[in-house]
């Protein structure tokens, strides 16, 4: 995950509407199922479904009244709890 896509997608987040990103997610997920995709393209729509994933949870704890920075903080904190255990 990279912490600069994650703020910039919660911008467009704020900017527009979570249901853009949610949308984009779906065709992106849909793509991934095609036929003779190579290894590392599908790394890399996992690497876009994963950011834009953590972008919409940042998002809604911002909504509910977590400042931005403690939202990202606390996500990463999560994400890399995660893969410790």
């Amino acid at each position: 995950m990279k912490l600069p896509i994650i703020k910039n997608v919660v911008e467009f987040i704020d900017q527009n509407d979570e249901d853009f990103v949610l949308e984009a997610i779906e065709v992106l997920e849909h793509i991934s199922l095609a036929k003779g995709l190579k290894d590392d393209e599908l790394d890399t729509i996992g690497e876009l479904l994963s950011n834009m994933y953590g972008a919409v949870e940042v998002a809604k704890d911002i909504k509910s009244g977590t400042p931005q920075k403690d939202a990202l903080n606390g996500f990463m904190k999560r994400v890399m709890g995660s893969i410790d255990n």
